[in-house]
C-alpha cells in the first residue's frame, strides 16, 4: 500500500510542487490538499491519509494549532510534518513540542522531500537530528522544564532504556541502534516501545524533545 498524504499549505504554488514530487514516487499517493490548518480535521476523518504535511505559517488557523487539534480530536491521528520557510524557526519547535514528527524545508531537494515523508510514515528514524538539537538548544528550557522532569524521573527508566533514549536523540535508526548495542532490531524495537510508553510520548520526536527539556540529554 503506498503512503497516503494530505498537504496543507496556503500558497497553492507549494502544494503544486510538493504534489508534483511525491505523486512522482510509486509507493506515495497525495489523497488531499486544503489551504489552511482550519480545514484539516474534516479532511483527516474523511480521508485517513497516513502523513499530513503542513505548512507551519497559516493565516486562520497555523500548523501549531492545527498539530494540537488533530492530535486531541481524532482517533488514529497521521503523522504530521510540518513544513517551513526558515529551519531556525521557534514557530517550528512549537509545532514539534505540540506533536509534529518531523519538519521539512520548503527550499528541500525532491529527494529530501520524498525521503522526509518516507522516515516520517515509518517511524523508525529522528527525522534531521541535528537540526532538532540546535532547535532544542535555542528554544527549550535545556533542563529547566519541571513538567519533563517530572515525566522523566516518573518514567524510571532501565539502562538499557535509558541508553536506546540516548541513541534516539543522536539520530540513529532502530537497525542502527541494534548495531551498536549488539542485539537484534526486534530488541531495540521493544525498547523504544518501552520508552516511548513510559514518557507518555506518541513518537521518538516527542521522546527526544523531553529528553533535551528534561536536562538527560545536553541539546549542544
Amino acid at each position: 500500500m503506498p503512503v497516503t498524504v494530505l498537504l496543507v499549505d496556503d500558497e497553492p504554488l507549494v502544494r503544486a510542487g510538493l504534489r508534483a514530487v511525491l505523486e512522482a514516487q510509486p509507493d506515495i499517493e497525495v489523497v488531499g490538499e486544503a489551504a489552511d490548518g482550519a480545514a484539516v480535521i474534516p479532511l483527516v476523518r474523511q480521508l485517513r491519509p497516513d502523513v499530513v504535511a503542513m505548512d507551519v505559517r497559516m493565516p486562520l488557523m497555523d500548523g501549531i494549532e492545527a498539530t494540537r487539534a488533530v492530535l486531541r480530536t481524532v482517533d488514529g491521528p497521521p503523522k504530521i510534518l510540518v513544513v517551513t520557510t526558515f529551519e531556525n524557526d521557534e514557530y517550528v519547535y512549537e509545532a514539534l513540542r505540540a506533536g509534529a514528527d518531523g519538519f521539512l524545508l520548503k527550499r528541500a531537494r525532491p529527494a529530501e522531500i520524498v525521503h522526509a515523508v518516507r522516515l516520517v510514515a515509518e517511524g523508525e528514524s529522528l527525522l534531521f537530528p541535528a537540526s532538532v538539537r540546535r532547535l532544542a538548544a535555542e528554544y527549550g528550557d535545556a533542563g529547566g522544564n519541571r513538567a519533563a522532569r517530572d515525566t522523566l524521573e516518573r518514567a524510571r527508566l532501565t539502562e538499557r532504556e535509558a541508553e536506546v533514549l540516548r541513541l534516539m536523540a543522536r539520530g540513529l535508526s532502530n537497525a542502527e541502534i541494534a548495531a551498536r548495542l549488539v542485539v537484534g532490531t526486534e530488541t531495540v524495537k521493544s525498547h523504544v516501545s518501552a520508552v516511548l510508553a513510559k514518557l507518555g510520548a506518541r513518537d521518538r520526536t516527542q521522546a527526544v524533545i523531553t529528553a533535551y527539556e528534561s536536562g538527560f540529554v545536553a541539546p549542544g
